[in-house]
């Protein structure tokens, strides 16, 4: 439908300059029909089956591609008796082809170093499959290599009955691990508000009954009646020269026979007339929410400046009630926990506005009630022309910021504009011409011309569809809320007062610090920068990342903070932002910085208070000011307590309600003998902290403590030493180092290494196995990487027994942590989700695959299997700012993190089967393991 209707306008519509050199007949691209001129970096092309393809040169970051496969057939595509074959066909892509044996696409490209998961993998949704590649390197065989695996995953599958029955265990698996109360819901919410469309019935994971009935017939019918050219789009972007990466795709999908497309289904009907209905959902663990909402008929706008400038009105105007919600849930009395309103398309069947409100539970009625109103208000009287201009500073910010790192985009976002021109029919245009557009435009967005925007496309939720969500049903039940939102629209509105605005206050912080040392690394370019308070600066300028610069604090003291008297000291460290400034209310400071690219906030590791943000060079000075502020004058207002005690209970009221989410609240305790330091504590425990308390428990590390600062990126490097000069080198002296040990007692792993069973209270079928091993901390560079390896390997042999061999389970990992913080202390695990039955198969799989490890040597595959994309991670880490970061925020405090990444291939590569076998003999012993089993409550443990 979509294609012949391009088609259509195409023919009657004069033709864009961008298209200018096509036949009309040809028009098969959404800037066929558009005015917004194309990005001419891009290039387009269509074969003559009816395949398109999009290839684009990039070398950010250079040497690496990226292979996308886009598939116009989904779960929409199924009847009701194929439902789930979309995503099972995406599984058996990876399980043979004409020219790939079974099982063997997987190894192939780990062998090149593309890791399972990370760099291969696909997705299934409700109307497309994209299988993604991630290449390491841009040497031509493997660009090669991945199109000849895209040629045979679009025509070419196998798809035997032995591949079918096995690959069914990995899907059901799959079904089973995403039956959680967050899928449910969902599932709930889609039913309520479209109740008769094809898509609510067709979510992608599909039915036990359809999966378990599928076979290779019957999955060969879908794939060989959706797999056709017509419904194929190839993106190939990265290092490589265009041409012939486009010849390679001429080569590999030209013989490609053209078979007719069939048009995806109707995803509706969504009736604009469906109003008036309530509907209440339970679940323990689901916080409550209202949702108000009507639907109406889908607007067909084809991208175009016109519509361009029209969704930046109306995006404004919601936007602007969206903070005044804000507002609202900041406030040290909220009525709600948050809330949104918006309005958006369902695919092309309708269009939705709605009003989402989070609150306490059983504090429905007051979160209904105020944001009501707000919404009432905002389509009464409109905007004030301050509101505006603070959401068009933001805009022209992310406009600004765009055009100004064109240049370096990186091949991820490249690759998703095309896939957005693919699926979404938007024009990637250049970012400058972007800009250009909206500064002509600029000086019409005014507050009538938003308000009149937003009345064009949202929908008035008179007799509007409601929704309550929770743990317990509203009183008074759903007559209770109809009558509440009949009253919310009775109420009397008056007009919006405008909010304070003021000048950012923290612009002097004393005389500028004195640099008493600069010295510059020879090897890597690092820039070592020490002042005379103790402050430590480290710099590392690159032309990576255009018009960015990226940012990291360190403050010494962190998790070491937490005694087994004080176990929770640094539990609100993260929630101190909101608590905003002393001189301004978090709330006050995003008016204040509107149009700044900045961020805000403190997390609490092992042994630092850390933040990393980026920014811009315009902004960096005043990114500095600001988190210079936070350390030395943050806010404590009693809002931001509110909003931790908001999450603290919900996060308790959700702990059971999954595997996962069980055994991650008690695993600490368990590993730890429930050493308070290293335990989840009460409830009660969490709800009595303050910032009266965090203020008694760290304010003497954010006044006295050592603190690193880094900056990776386009930066001045003189002028940055500058501005932090005048923040943080001008505080008062500071400790020089950061202190490691403190005098606790050390943490030491259980002593008791009984099997522990903890519960959850998902479905019955759902376990989660895990077994820990104690291994050492991070201090030899070769035994660390060795355990690294020894992960990477166990990860190998878990999926290709657990996952391919058995069907068992979806995801099986291995994790290797080693603490650089606590001497002696590291672990190593392993973890499967399986079905409650399944779990002496899979306790039985592990441990011979543990058995083997120790036994003998692995194979020399397996080997490079597991170690190749090690190997081209670090040919990789320094192509991105990401990867300088890791080295420079912490160079003068641990310099050996350098050493370490400069040795590092040299020792991989010197690693061989047998080194992996001692690691498994030393650590991995089956008696030292300590076993964690989370299953479903009153339901037996299977023997």
């Amino acid at each position: 439908m979509r294609v012949s209707l391009i088609a259509l306008l195409v023919a009657l519509a004069p033709m864009p300059l961008a298209a200018k050199d096509k036949p009309a007949q040809e028009a098969v691209w959404a800037f066929d029909r558009s005015d917004i001129p194309v990005d001419p970096d891009f290039r387009f092309g269509r074969l003559a089956n009816g395949m398109r393809y999009i290839v684009r040169h990039n070398a950010t970051p250079a040497g690496t591609a990226i292979v996308r496969m886009d598939v116009e057939a989904g779960s929409l595509d199924e009847s009701p008796a194929e439902q789930g074959f979309a995503h099972f066909l995406e599984h058996m892509a990876f399980n043979g082809s004409q020219r790939v044996p079974e099982g063997q696409m997987v190894p192939l490209l780990e062998r090149e170093g593309l890791a399972f998961g990370a760099d291969t993998n696909a997705s299934t949704s409700f109307d497309r499959t994209l299988y993604k590649l991630d290449l390491p390197r841009n040497d031509p065989a493997l660009i090669d290599t991945a199109l000849m695996l895209m040629r045979e995953t679009a025509s070419n599958l196998t798809i035997s009955q032995e591949a079918v029955n096995r690959e069914r265990g990995v899907v059901l698996a799959e079904m089973r691990d995403r039956n959680s109360w967050a899928l449910r819901n969902a599932i709930d919410t889609t039913r309520f508000f479209y109740p008769k469309s094809l898509y609510a019935q067709r979510f992608p994971i599909g039915t036990v009954e359809t999966l378990n009935a599928a076979d290779a017939a019957s999955l060969r019918a879908f794939y060989e009646r959706e797999y056709v050219p017509a419904h194929v789009t190839l993106v190939v972007v990265g290092d490589f020269d265009v041409a012939t990466v486009e010849a390679g795709i001429v080569r590999h999908f030209n013989d490609w026979t053209a078979r007719p497309a069939e048009p995806q289904p109707f995803p509706g009907p969504v009736k604009a007339k469906d109003k008036a209905r309530t509907g209440v959902y339970l679940d323990p663990a689901l916080s409550e929410r209202v949702t108000v909402q009507r639907n109406g008929t889908y607007q067909d706008e084809p991208d175009s400046i016109a519509e361009r400038r029209e969704t930046l009105l109306r995006s404004i105007g919601y936007d602007i009630v969206n903070r005044r919600l804000q507002r609202l849930a900041r406030s040290a009395e909220p009525p709600f926990r948050g809330a949104g309103f918006g309005t958006g398309d369902v695919f092309k069947a309708a269009r939705s506005t709605r009003i989402i409100i989070d609150t306490v539970d059983g504090k429905w009625r007051a979160g209904l009630e105020a944001a009501g109103i707000e919404y009432r208000r905002a389509l009464a009287y409109g905007f004030s022309a301050a509101e505006v201009a603070e959401q068009v500073a933001q805009v022209r910010t992310g406009i600004v910021n765009a055009a100004a790192s064109a240049s370096t985009r990186s091949n991820a976002m490249l690759t998703a504009l095309a896939l957005s021109l693919v699926d979404d029919e938007m024009v990637p245009s250049t970012p400058q011409s972007g800009l250009e557009r909206f500064e002509r435009f600029a000086p019409q967005i005014t507050p009538d011309a938003v308000l009149a925007a937003l009345k064009r496309e949202a929908l008035t939720l008179n007799a509007p569809l409601i929704r309550f969500q929770g743990r317990k049903a509203p009183e008074g039940g759903e007559t209770a809320l109809r009558d509440a939102w009949r009253e919310v629209m009775r109420a009397k509105i008056d007009k919006e007062t405008g909010a304070d605005t003021a000048q950012f206050a923290y612009t002097d912080f004393g005389p500028a610090g004195q640099v008493v040392s600069d010295t510059r690394r020879e090897d890597l370019g690092i820039r070592e920068v020490r002042f005379a308070n103790g402050v430590m600066l480290n710099l590392r300028k690159t032309d990576l990342e255009k018009d960015r610069v990226r940012v990291s604090l360190a403050i010494d003291g962190g998790d070491r903070l937490n005694t087994r008297e004080n176990p929770h000291a640094t539990q609100l460290v993260p929630n101190l932002d909101d608590g905003g400034l002393g001189k301004h209310s978090r709330d006050s400071l995003d008016t204040i910085l509107a149009g700044r690219s900045v961020g805000l906030g403190l997390s609490s590791a092992a042994a630092s208070f850390d933040s990393r943000v980026t920014t811009t060079p315009r902004d960096l000075e005043i990114q500095l000011q600001l988190l210079a502020a936070l350390v030395t004058d943050p806010g404590y207002r009693p809002e931001g307590e509110v909003r931790y005690r908001q999450a603290i209970n919900n996060y308790f009221a959700q702990l059971d309600a999954t595997p996962a989410s069980a055994l991650a609240a008690r695993i600490g305790g368990i590993l730890s003998d429930d050493d308070p330091r290293f335990s989840l504590g009460n409830v009660e425990d969490y709800r009595h902290l303050s910032y009266a308390k965090l203020k008694t428990d760290v304010s003497d590390r954010l006044a006295r403590g050592a603190i690193e600062i880094g900056l990776v990126g386009d930066i001045d490097e003189d002028a940055a030493i500058a501005l932090v000069a005048r923040t943080f080198g001008a505080l008062p002296a500071r400790e020089t180092v950061f202190h490691g040990e403190t005098g606790q007692p050390p943490r030491l792993f259980a002593k008791d290494r009984s099997a522990r069973i903890v519960r959850h209270t998902g479905p019955a079928d759902q376990a989660l196995l895990r077994i820990t091993w104690p291994t050492r901390d991070d201090a030899d560079p070769v035994e660390a990487l060795e355990l690294e390896l020894l992960e990477r390997v166990m990860r190998v042999e878990l999926t290709d027994q657990l996952r391919e061999a058995l069907g068992k389970a979806y995801s099986p990992s291995a994790s290797s942590q080693l603490s650089h913080e606590w001497k002696g202390y590291g672990t190593f695990s392993v973890n499967a989700s399986v079905d409650v039955a399944e779990v002496p198969a899979t306790r039985a799989a592990i441990r011979q695959v543990l058995d083997d490890l120790r036994k003998a040597p692995v194979s020399t595959d397996i080997l490079l299997r597991a170690r190749q994309p090690m190997i081209e991670g670090l040919a990789n880490a320094l192509k991105s700012n990401a990867g300088w970061m890791a080295l420079v925020d912490h160079a003068q405090s641990e310099p050996d993190r350098i050493e370490r990444f400069q040795n590092a291939r040299e020792r991989l590569l010197a690693l061989t089967p047998a080194d992996v076998q001692a690691m498994a003999q030393r650590y991995l012993a089956p008696e030292a393991g300590l076993e964690v089993l989370a299953l479903p409550k009153d339901v037996t443990e299977p023997k």
